[in-house]
């Protein structure tokens, strides 16, 4: 006999002691022994209409019973102890126990049982000691001791339990309760086979997923997206080369979607950069055959307006636009694709931005990328004539640093921080594109991902995910998870549906606490997804 039993006969008998047997108030079964506050039954009681309402404990031994359906001891408000063993029910559904408030010992050993409900035990705030040992247990529901805060013994051993997501709230629980706990081992993983519950770390567990779906779509086809921040309101500005505009994009509260706020004239527009400083809005429309322009905002309440031409003899097909600070000062980097252009270093002077350097003429640059590296500003620069240059920030304009080897055919890149580690995205439109992390002198090749038609590899950062988007022509546009203990991108979900078509750039924004990713589309129209978090211990 278990513990439980031999328990069980002590209280049966410090119950009965002194006193003459005598069947409660209503009938005692056949199958039955009773005494004046017990019941201990073996085979098919009639339950529990058979029993008096002042019965204190009762056992329960390779009865008929078959399930517990909720309020099967409504009857028996009275009880203090409850002790099923060796009975052939496999099922605890919800409210089971519904009325036993001053239940104090609850033993369900050696049964059939495979699964109990949530809310099974709910209402049981008496309950002191819970045996489930012996069962045929492979997980616990979520909350299953959510408000059984007088437990001081739990006994979980002679389970099998499935160690997955399943069983991390379980691990959490035990070392935060102040109870003494049995505990089970583990049937699977095979990595975890016959451990005990009690030696598995917590830490060690990923429960945690997330996954983008479609939430919007806005109409017109887009080359750039950027988001920015004016005056405290997060915004985005898709760059709409067909429709020849910068837009300009807020968060409609009633509605709950993006809405247009305001839209810049922008003929052939491939780039639009923001830049808040202070209360005062730019906005560099990055244009073809020379027309890119500076548009300002002096103050809030205001319209954007054009205030200047930028460098019309040298930005005549400009690819690409980024910000960067350089000694204090806000600057453009504009990379040109044409031969006869040069890409251009633009910082602020005065009200406007001017020409401070001409970078990498003849080479027909199709990006530029900020970032730091060793504590000083370097620009990096993909061209479709040589492999990306690295450059860095020596003296007041920039100087040649280094190439990147084995880099050939790169359309553009995009760089990520993650545990101290520089990671940069090398976008090939056909072939491998490629992820390279920063060793002190050198971008070291660390990954291969087969593209197909692609333009944009870019990385992003939402929340505390570190994701990277590999576009395609030709196939679904693949997201990618940065793992932290691997250092590597591992797959985490396509994008779509809607297919994006012909993506060329990304873009996240957070707004009332949801997070949304915007994919700006050439040949189809903008698609927004928000991001998800999934909790697979629930």
């Amino acid at each position: 006999m278990g513990g439980a039993g031999i328990l069980l006969l002590l209280l049966l008998a410090e119950a009965g002691a002194g006193v003459a047997w005598r069947p409660p108030k209503g009938k005692c079964p056949l199958s039955c022994s009773c005494s004046k506050d017990s019941a201990l039954c073996e085979g098919s009681p009639d339950l529990p209409e058979s029993f008096s309402p002042t019965l204190l404990s009762l056992s329960l031994v390779r009865t008929g019973v078959t399930q517990l359906k909720a309020g099967s001891f409504l009857r028996l408000p009275s009880l203090h102890l409850l002790l099923f063993t060796s009975n052939s029910f496999s099922v605890i559904e919800d409210d089971a126990f519904a009325g036993l408030s001053h239940l104090q010992y609850l033993f369900i050993e050696d049964n059939e049982i495979g699964s109990i409900s949530k809310n099974a035990l709910r209402g049981l705030r008496s309950l002191t000691h819970l045996s489930l040992a012996n069962n045929h247990l492979e997980t616990l529901p979520r909350f299953l001791f959510r408000g059984l805060e007088t437990l001081t013994h739990v006994d979980l051993r002679g389970n099998q339990f499935q160690c997955d997501c399943r069983v991390l709230w379980l691990l959490q629980w035990m070392s935060t309760v102040n109870a003494s706990v049995g505990t089970g081992a583990c049937a699977s993983p095979s990595t975890l086979a016959h451990m005990q519950l009690r030696h598995l770390d917590p830490k060690t567990f990923k429960c945690r997923a997330i996954e983008l779906s479609w939430f919007q779509t806005v109409g017109e086809s887009a080359l750039g997206v950027e988001s920015f921040s004016y005056q405290g309101e997060p915004h985005v500005v898709l760059a709409q080369p067909f429709a020849g505009r910068c837009l300009i994009l807020t968060w409609d509260y009633g509605l709950q979607r993006f809405r247009p706020e305001e839209e810049l004239s922008a003929p052939s527009v491939v780039s639009c950069k923001p830049l808040e400083l202070g209360q005062r809005l730019f906005v560099l429309a990055a244009r073809l055959w020379g027309g890119s322009q500076l548009w300002a905002r002096p103050g809030p309440g205001l319209r954007l307006a054009p205030t200047q031409t930028l460098a019309p003899r040298r930005l005549l097909r400009p690819n690409d636009a980024e910000l960067l600070w350089l000694d204090g000062q806000p600057c453009f980097v504009v990379a040109d694709a044409s031969k006869a252009g040069s890409t251009t270093l633009l910082c602020r002077d005065g009200p406007g931005f001017y020409p401070r350097q001409s970078l990498h003429a003849w080479h027909r640059d199709t990006d530029a990328e900020a970032l730091e590296l060793d504590g000083r500003p370097h620009l990096l620069l993909a061209s479709a004539s040589q492999r990306p240059v690295l450059f860095h920030w020596f003296g007041g304009r920039f100087e040649r640093r280094t190439d990147i080897p084995e880099a050939e055919d790169v359309y553009a890149t995009r760089h990520f921080r993650a545990g101290g580690d520089v990671f940069l995205c090398l976008t090939r439109y056909i072939g491998d594109s490629m992820v390279m992390r920063w060793d002190g002198s050198m971008f070291r090749l660390l990954q291969q991902l087969p593209s197909r038609g692609a333009h944009v590899f870019q990385p992003l950062l939402i929340a505390r995910d570190q994701l990277a988007i590999l576009g395609s022509d030709f196939a679904f546009s693949q997201v990618f998870h940065f793992e932290p203990d691997k250092g590597f991108l591992e797959p985490l979900q396509e994008l779509g549906p809607p297919a994006l078509v012909a993506p060329r750039a990304f873009a996240h924004i957070t707004m009332s606490g949801r997070r949304f990713l915007f994919a700006a589309c050439f040949k189809g129209p903008t698609q927004i997804y928000q991001l998800h978090e999934l909790d697979l211990s629930a």
